[in-house]
């Protein structure tokens, strides 16, 4: 079954330098964060759907674009300018599934995990 997954950008698919000033940060070359790579490709082997989320403002669209190219990060849509805050996803069960939600945290700047590849 296909599935969809909501990834954040900095801190989980690329490095977060907690400079506090975006713009700043944003002059440095993006570093893409262990098994990144591995595991967005396998998930779009599975035919699963991957939205990026961020909290960068929608001005630096063509910013945030040319980085995910430059380090060869895929997806199907990207949605931008977020809140930092908690984000929760709310979806309606169906009565042929157990679960149609699911929240996954990782550690921050530490990429993703082996069991990241097996969702």
């Amino acid at each position: 079954m296909n599935k969809t997954f909501f990834c954040d950008i900095d801190g989980t698919l690329l490095k977060h330098h907690g400079d506090g000033c975006l713009y700043k940060a944003m002059k440095r070359p993006p570093e893409i964060l262990p098994n990144v790579i591995e595991t967005l490709d396998r998930w779009k082997y599975k035919e699963h759907r991957i939205i990026l989320t961020t909290g960068r403002p929608e001005s630096m669209r063509d910013i945030t674009i040319k980085q995910l190219e430059q380090v060869g990060i895929f997806y199907d849509m990207l949605i931008m300018g977020l809140p930092h805050g908690e984000r929760i996803v709310v979806n309606d069960s169906k009565p042929s599934m157990s679960q149609t939600a699911t929240g996954i945290t990782v550690e921050r700047n530490k990429g993703f995990s082996e069991e990241h590849l097996l969702l």
